[in-house]
């Protein structure tokens, strides 16, 4: 009865697999990008030994020592700022990390809904897309478009805090908007209006030069429907044909 017990609080404790952009893994430290991570964690510890040792031994100043001290104070430490960056770059394009803030949750369950027809569900099961739909179809493509995106995720880290920590899922349908309409020209990084399969279909045809000339939006309710239609303020309910839409991707 004993072992018993002891067994069951033991199965109570044992760490779980943690989950991160869809995938378990099995420990806490480590995540999808394992080597950016250890890189990162072993640059900064072996600054930290080359310091710790230099205090505590204080050896003689001599060309070995300020090679050391040159590894301790500027290389191992750039090396870990550099991985340390690109890994964090690396997990704010999952579509876990955007659906962080309660606000965004509605999205979130939207993409990872596999019988969703929405765009961004539609996207999501997209190979090509994955769990970097959202970053994939928000990004700026412009020649300094990475700095941009990331500067705009700032201004949203900025507006949740000061403005919608506490806004209610309703209330943040009704006041939450985009900055600007969204842009064909990110539509058309993949689907990019010229083949001829695409322009085959009439109403591509038809409103081809209102397209590339952002007129009419290809996420528009009179084209392939709403990119989160859960998330649209109860007024345009109506207005949403995204079951009509399903498939026409």
């Amino acid at each position: 009865m004993r072992q018993d017990r002891l067994a069951a609080l033991l199965h109570t404790i044992r760490p779980r697999p943690v989950q991160f952009s869809g995938k378990a893994l099995g420990g806490c430290l480590f995540s999808h990008y394992q080597p950016l991570t250890i890189a990162a964690l072993g640059c900064a510890f072996a600054s930290a030994c080359i310091l710790v040792g230099f205090l505590v031994i204080r050896p003689a100043w001599s060309t070995v020592t300020k090679a050391v001290l040159l590894l301790g104070l500027g290389v191992f430490p750039i090396c870990a700022a550099a991985a340390g960056n690109v890994q964090g770059y690396e997990r704010t394009k999952a579509r876990a990390f955007c659906g962080n803030c309660h606000v965004m949750t509605a999205h979130r369950d939207d993409s990872d809904d596999p019988t969703s027809t929405s765009l961004s569900s539609r996207h999501a099961r997209n190979k090509l897309f994955g769990d970097e739909n959202c970053y994939t179809c928000h990004e700026d493509y412009g020649m300094f478009g990475t700095v941009l995106t990331k500067l705009g995720g700032m201004r949203h880290v900025w507006l949740y805090y000061t403005e919608y920590r506490n806004t209610t899922i309703a209330e943040a349908k009704e006041t939450i908007h985009l900055l600007q309409p969204f842009p064909n020209e990110n539509c058309m990084q993949c689907h990019s209006t010229k083949p001829k399969l695409w322009l085959e279909i009439p109403d591509h045809r038809e409103t081809l030069n209102d397209l590339r000339a952002d007129r009419i939006s290809c996420a528009s309710a009179g084209c392939h429907g709403f990119a989160h239609p859960n998330f649209r303020p109860a007024r345009d309910a109506t207005l949403d044909p995204a079951k009509k839409a399903a498939g026409t991707l």
